[in-house]
């Protein structure tokens, strides 16, 4: 067949694509193992330094040939590529000997380092002695053992670059590089620092790209022989890491990042990649327990099943199916979240049913449904590589969503638009070209500022309005009668920064946005998702590659539980349970009569328990105690409770207060699938079997519902998705087996082909809704701010996630210890506060300790601070105002004042 465009190997004709390298060629046609490589990895420049990948070049059949170095040599059309010629072979054999004289000499007969990619590109060349003496000195290179996770020999060390590239141009931190010359090159760490005295973010992709454990994890990774490699979904932020898991005699016992994911291509971050010992820690719970006359009493699972259903029985009987209510868990797999939905609905016979997107992105659903039409992600995460403006609203990626974050900073390096709004100077703040350094709560008052620039300027797309949306002239209206010195004042942002960002984003051919806590934990935060979603439309940035409005979403499933319709208002794939067609839909379905109003949100639940009018809740994997608002408010309702039903892996602050305590799975004792933030279904595979004694929460609801007669097929993650693709519309093309290792976006129709892009012809509504939004002060600043004249705003650190409960039970506690609180130095010094002085933070709802950082990271009158550490319980000091649209917490701004406390200790980290 005749090729328009073809080079050769080894006289053998294959199609070319542009834009290869030799290299990528080669491996593309004949396979990975035709060229060994040593400073080469996937998803890194070019680089060319070992030059073991070279290749004879001639341009015609039998003409002269020339080596060149395959991993940057572009393939042309009409190229003779002989990778294995006797020239080529020899020379790679000698630069592999050269190379082993930077080495340890005895690497050739190493049993212990048997995975060293230096040794078996060294049996592939047939080196199997050095002729040359040593090279470098390997004296006086001391091991670097300060890390909690990882380790360095420099003596192993052949100067490849692979681990300097890798934080340069994969973690954006600049960690490592090269210093000294000739024989002395080494690299280095910082200013020639220890892994722990640096700016090491503990990301582990160098340890992952060393091809000689130079760098390496404790784990030693490189030098267990797995007895089995297993692929599943992280469990922590929702950007959907896959994990290559090493599983050896049982244990789990290294996660590297697969170089092919879609998500996270050859990189993790910290809790991703070593933060999973808790997953067999002593701690884990391993037995039911009923709590009897005050203490936990273990017991079976029948026994523990028995007490359970007959405390539901007594309950509804006495009272009603609406004396019941559940919160499911966005760290459970879509299977487990979709199950307990229906176990409250079909069997308990109740709509009381939520989960943790309502504490964080309720809202983000809720707006994006009235503008939109659909409430998730349009675009993917990839797109990152075509846009030409980035806005982040109120999140802090590189912290909470790391492998996003890396992606986000490296765009802003190479000179993508980066506008970041936001109370804090966030990592991402310091590489933006606009940094909005807002006064929290004041999110509507900045959009309207924006809003007005982009309109006065002239740079709406009057097309995209026109054809695809509504309500703009009354919109626009709107923000024209704004009182623009009133804005500017409200929000403590200079009027000319906010036009000449607005002006870059509306300038700009792709714009993209990614909003989160920050925008939705407000008293507006529906509006101000309405608006992030108005101020796309309003630029048509919709619709295709490089734009879009992104959630960043909080835990690794929140996405997946709003889906499968844990939430009181919407069923599984986000059908309204009041409507009469849907109603008959679901009841059909589930075979059994369900309830037809709407059930109890959060916020409600607590409060029904306190007026007594809810009896009884069964909360998955969520510690509301520490992560709800209002901690003392929650502890009360609990314990006004008949019957707290919990299923946990740890005693957590919530399990406490339970009375029957269920011992759950880990994510890497399941199966099913987790949903990402960019709407990516994608397969959860069971790495170790469960803990004797536990179970997988999906077993537990199953059994429940057998137990009160529901015939619900004994439980696999396999066939729950079967189920879930006949009820929810755009799950109709899932199947465990068609998803892959990459996963499918959806929705995903019939045919299986999924959907990167939301909007593209139409919106899910229709037209794109304009909504009018006028800012409004939280009724917390209005009542409280007199007496208590500071904002508190929490937010999240890289090292632990959420309440702990994981991460404090892994090595991470070494890297973090703490919750510390941030505070301007004009705030500081009129306190007489220095770093590591206890200050005593104080709310209208409570007051708690904790040591101060002196920091010009927020602004004068602002305090910012985590909330990781059950000892601090900062949502002691949060109110009980919510997004009135959505009872959404906020979290964001808190009224307080402080003072010095007693006692000084060091500060850490």
């Amino acid at each position: 067949m005749h090729m328009k465009k073809a080079a050769y190997i080894n006289d053998r004709p294959y199609a070319i694509v542009e834009g290869e390298t030799i290299l990528q060629f080669v491996k593309r046609s004949s396979g990975d193992k035709v060229i060994p490589t040593l400073c080469d990895a996937p998803h890194l420049k070019p680089f060319g330094a070992c030059r073991v990948c070279s290749v004879d070049v001639a341009l015609e059949q039998g003409g002269p040939a020339k080596v060149v170095a395959s991993c940057h040599t572009p393939v042309a059309e009409g190229m003779h590529i002989y990778p294995s010629s006797e020239r080529i072979l020899k020379l790679r054999k000698n630069i592999i000997e050269l190379v082993l004289t930077d080495h340890p000499l005895d690497c050739l007969t190493c049993e212990v380092n048997n995975n060293c990619e230096l040794q078996e590109i060294a049996a592939r060349v047939g080196v199997r002695d050095i002729r040359y003496p040593a090279g470098k000195v390997h004296l006086n290179r001391d091991r670097d053992l300060s890390h909690p996770y990882m380790t360095s020999d420099m003596s192993k060390c052949i100067n490849c670059s692979r681990c300097v590239r890798v934080c340069d141009e994969v973690q954006g931190q600049f960690v490592l590089s090269m210093a000294g010359r000739g024989f002395e090159s080494r690299v280095i760490k910082g200013m020639d620092t220890s892994f722990m005295e640096s700016s090491c973010v503990s990301c582990g992709a160098c340890a992952q790209a060393c091809p000689t454990s130079a760098i390496s994890d404790i784990y030693e990774s490189k030098s267990i022989v797995a007895d089995k490699k297993i692929r599943t979904v992280c469990t922590y932020c929702g950007a959907g890491c896959n994990l290559e898991v090493s599983v050896k005699d049982g244990k789990l016992r290294s996660i590297q990042a697969p170089w092919d994911s879609k998500v996270n291509p050859g990189h993790l971050c910290l809790k991703g990649r070593y933060a999973f010992s808790f997953y067999d820690h002593p701690d884990r719970i391993r037995t039911p327990l009923i709590k009897k006359n005050g203490a936990f009493v273990e017991v079976t699972w029948d026994e523990a099943g028995d007490f359970i259903v007959s405390e539901i029985d007594r309950i509804i009987k006495e009272n009603s199916p609406d004396h019941i209510a559940g919160i499911s868990s966005s760290r459970c797999p879509n299977e487990e979240n979709y199950l307990m939905q229906k176990f409250m609905r079909a069997v308990i016979g109740t709509n009381n049913i939520d989960n943790c997107a309502r504490v964080c992105h309720a809202p983000t659903a809720l707006g994006m449904q009235r503008t939109f039409g659909t409430g998730a992600a349009t675009n993917s995460i990839e797109d990152i590589k075509y846009t030409d403006c980035i806005l982040v609203f109120g999140a802090n990626p590189t912290d909470a969503h790391p492998v996003t974050g890396a992606k986000i900073k490296q765009a802003a390096m190479k000179d993508t638009t980066l506008i970041v709004i936001d109370p804090r100077r966030t990592e991402l703040a310091r590489y933006a070209h606009y940094h909005l350094q807002l006064k929290p709560g004041t999110n509507v008052a900045l959009m309207n500022l924006f809003f007005y620039y982009i309109i006065k300027e002239s740079l709406v797309d009057v097309s995209f309005i026109e054809q695809r949306t509504e309500g703009f002239e009354e919109f626009k209206q709107h923000v024209l009668s704004l009182n623009i010195d009133e804005l500017e004042s409200i929000t403590g942002v200079d009027r000319h920064l906010v036009c000449n960002a607005a002006i870059a984003y509306a300038s700009a051919e792709n714009a993209m946005s990614f909003h989160g806590l920050g925008a939705t934990e407000n008293s507006q935060g529906t509006s101000t998702v309405m608006m992030i979603a108005n101020l796309a439309m309003m630029t048509g940035n919709i619709g295709r590659p490089g734009v879009g409005v992104n959630p960043l979403r909080g835990q690794n499933n929140v996405q997946g539980a709003a889906d499968m319709g844990c939430q009181p208002n919407q069923g599984a794939g986000y059908l309204d349970v009041t409507d009469d067609k849907v109603h008959a839909l679901y009841e059909e379905f589930y075979g059994a009569r369900l309830p037809r109003h709407i059930g109890y949100k959060i916020p409600e639940m607590y409060e029904a328990a306190l007026q007594d009018k809810l009896k009884a809740m069964w909360i998955i994997g969520e510690n509301v105690v520490q992560t709800d608002s209002n901690s003392r408010m929650v502890v009360k309702a609990l314990d006004k409770l008949d019957l707290l039903v919990v299923q946990e892996l740890f005693m957590t602050e919530t399990a406490e207060h339970a009375t029957v305590i269920l011992p759950a799975a880990s994510f890497l004792e399941k199966e099913g699938t987790f949903t990402n933030g960019e709407r990516r279904v994608q397969r959860v595979n069971k790495v170790v079997e469960p803990l004797p004694g536990t179970k997988p929460d999906g077993q537990i609801i199953t059994e429940i519902m057998q137990h009160m007669g529901y015939p619900q097929p004994d439980y696999t993650a396999h066939g729950v998705l079967n189920e879930i693709a006949q009820i929810v519309p755009f799950f109709k093309g899932i199947t465990r087996e068609n998803l892959g290792e990459s996963g499918l976006q959806w929705p995903v129709n019939d045919g299986g082909i999924d959907t990167p892009i939301l909007h593209e012809e139409t919106f899910k509504r229709g037209r794109g809704a304009f909504y009018n939004q006028t800012y409004k002060e939280t009724s917390e600043l209005q009542e409280h701010s007199k007496d208590y004249p500071f904002i508190v705003t929490t937010n999240r650190g890289l090292e632990h996630h959420n309440s702990g409960a994981m991460t404090r039970r892994t090595p991470n506690e070494q890297l973090i210890t703490e919750d510390v609180l941030l505070i301007h130095p004009d705030d500081a010094k009129e306190y007489s506060i220095k770093s590591g002085d206890m200050v005593c933070v104080e709310s209208p709802r409570g007051k708690t300790d904790i040591k101060a950082r002196i920091s010009t990271a927020v602004k004068k009158g602002i305090l910012s601070t985590t909330f990781h550490f059950s000892e601090i319980m900062i949502n002691n000091l949060t109110s009980d105002v919510c997004d009135s649209d959505t009872l959404c917490p906020e979290y964001k701004v808190i009224a307080a004042r402080i003072r010095k406390s007693r006692g000084k200790c060091k500060i850490r980290n």
